[in-house]
């Protein structure tokens, strides 16, 4: 096999894996609070026999684009969008920890309250929960206050407060959950679970978009999709010659 089909090969499998992320991203354009998929490569040394002269182009997801996504404006008082460098820290099932920028916060059965169907936390690392009935409201600083059904407004009674964490992007990996979980490093550093930070705020009435760039992310597609063509005619060129020069030699 001419060695041409390795390097195209590596090329192709690049663009499928460019293709799927950005599909993925593009399939979450809407979702609340989303960080996009970043799609890399890595240089991957071809071993044999003899001296390791060739090198594969090898696809990988390496993190996420952390840059802030739009803030919609909802009215809504279960809405909070956090500052740039905030997350929410939900319980997961198995009781660890783990942290969203999705500030639409709902209400469950119980008075729970709930963040893509996960318990939401409070600064004391427990979840937070409301009285049947109750109207709610978020401060700048993730207070969590409420009124009761037929109260007075001036009788409205802090109950709890948001748990807002700061994690270094670089110590967060994205499950398919759609949550983000700290790396292994990072709770060997820093612990299983990250600390609640007093000086973060968020804005309540509010919620952050997708950081996707729909438009952008169409024009990636559309380039994955040339480039894994002009790959496959690299294929199609070096069979073909191989073919050919098979013929000859049957000839002589």
């Amino acid at each position: 096999m001419d060695r041409a089909i390795y390097t195209a090969m590596g090329a192709a499998s690049a663009a499928l894996t460019q293709q799927s992320v950005a599909a993925n991203n593009l399939a979450n354009a809407a979702t609340t609070g989303f960080r996009a998929q970043l799609a890399a490569f890595r240089a991957a040394p071809v071993n044999g026999p003899t001296l390791a002269t060739r090198t594969l182009v090898v696809p990988s997801v390496p993190g996420n684009d952390f840059s802030p996504g739009p803030i919609n404006i909802s009215g809504n008082n279960l809405d909070v969008a956090l500052d740039q460098h905030g997350w929410l820290a939900v319980r997961l099932p198995d009781g660890g920890e783990a942290y969203t920028r999705n500030g639409r916060i709902e209400i469950d059965s119980a008075g729970g309250l709930r963040v893509q169907n996960y318990p939401l936390l409070g600064a004391d690392g427990q979840p937070l929960t409301v009285p049947p009935g109750a109207a709610i409201t978020f401060g700048p600083d993730g207070t969590l206050s409420v009124l009761g059904d037929g109260d007075e407004p001036k009788t409205l009674v802090q109950i709890g407060q948001l748990k807002l964490v700061r994690p270094e992007p670089d110590s967060l990996r994205h499950d398919d959950s759609g949550l983000f979980t700290l790396t292994a490093t990072a709770r060997a550093q820093r612990g299983a679970v990250l600390p609640a930070d007093s000086t973060l705020r968020l804005t309540p009435g509010a919620f952050e978009g997708s950081n996707v760039s729909p438009v952008q992310t169409m024009v990636e597609m559309i380039g994955n999709a040339r480039s894994f063509e002009m790959q496959m005619k690299v294929i199609s060129n070096v069979n073909d010659n191989a073919r050919a020069g098979n013929q000859l030699l049957a000839i002589g």
